[in-house]
């Protein structure tokens, strides 16, 4: 199944202007974690890690037998997971950019803006990396497995697949903390946090899609079938990290009868699903959907 790739794309002399504009945005609006947020703030009993109705368990039998104290506690664990693999994948993505700019005009405007969204994503790395250290909760990650091919994988992060999975992983983490940032029973330390992310990932978003669809023009049928499952390979791989299976041992919960129930979330996969949709439209607008990558997307509950 052959998806038509959108008939409006960006020239090739439509890059320079883009990177023009987000290195002045960037010049206009950043941020440093060290510095807007409160390391030292004390770490409300009463506040949860991230919005609950995020929480995988949100909506089971398991949540109602909670305690709000338990509750509490969960989110915080999923919080420290969810921005721990988002640290995994900016390391990641540094990676790509620098490779991908190596061979390139260093005057170039967009060269200038990727090195520019390298700085950037320094920052959120140590940023996530001490709010998780801040929050009293393990350093989760991927699953080891996934974090051994995230080392092997990272050498063939390139091309359009390279900037799709980008900005995926990125739309996945934006749909979470634009509600974060917002929400009031939310620990404060995981809103500013959410804010810089979301402010700042703008930009990164809006320069990986005009990449991809930049760099999918003129693709066969062959390169598209790689792109398409390479994105879906990684989306999936990102979805399935989020929430490592011992955020539940840790949270002082029968691990075995909350990862049966998270599985079973019907409350969970729809929030993903809603909040996923102008991700999906996008992926598959630019020709990055098939029949066989749309088993992996329902996998984790996108469509």
């Amino acid at each position: 199944m052959t998806t038509a790739i959108p008939t409006q794309r960006p020239e090739a002399s439509d890059r320079e202007e883009t990177a023009g504009r987000l290195l002045a945005s960037s010049a206009r609006m950043s941020y440093d974690p060290m510095v807007e947020v409160d390391w030292d703030a004390p770490i409300p009993d009463d506040k949860y890690g991230l919005t609950p109705e995020w929480s995988t368990l949100y909506g089971t039998r398991l949540w109602d037998e909670l305690t709000e104290e338990q509750r509490i506690t969960l989110t915080k664990h999923e919080a420290a997971s969810v921005s721990s693999v988002g640290l995994w994948f900016e390391i990641l993505l540094m990676q790509m950019l620098l490779r991908d700019v190596y061979d390139r005009d260093k005057y170039s405007r967009h060269v200038q803006f990727a090195l520019t969204e390298v700085a950037d994503e320094c920052r959120h790395s140590v940023m996530f990396a001490r709010a998780g250290e801040r929050l009293g909760v393990p350093n989760y990650g991927p699953h080891p497995v996934i974090h051994r091919l995230g080392r092997v994988w990272g050498h063939f992060f390139r091309g359009a697949n390279a900037y799709a999975s980008v900005m995926a992983a990125e739309e996945i983490l934006d749909m979470m903390q634009r509600e974060f940032m917002r929400d009031e029973r939310v620990q404060p330390i995981t809103r500013t946090v959410s804010k810089i992310h979301v402010l700042e990932e703008a930009r990164h978003i809006r320069f990986a899609r005009e990449e991809v669809v930049r760099r999918l023009q003129g693709a066969g049928r062959a390169r598209l079938a790689i792109e398409r499952m390479n994105t879906a390979v990684v989306v999936y791989f990102v979805m399935k990290s989020m929430v490592r299976a011992d955020v539940y041992t840790n949270a002082g919960l029968d691990p075995a009868r909350a990862r049966a129930e998270a599985r079973a979330n019907t409350h969970h996969q729809d929030k993903v699903r809603r909040s996923g949709a102008k991700l999906m439209q996008f992926l598959t607008e630019a020709g990055l959907v098939s029949r066989p990558t749309r088993l992996l997307y329902k996998r984790v509950h996108l469509i």
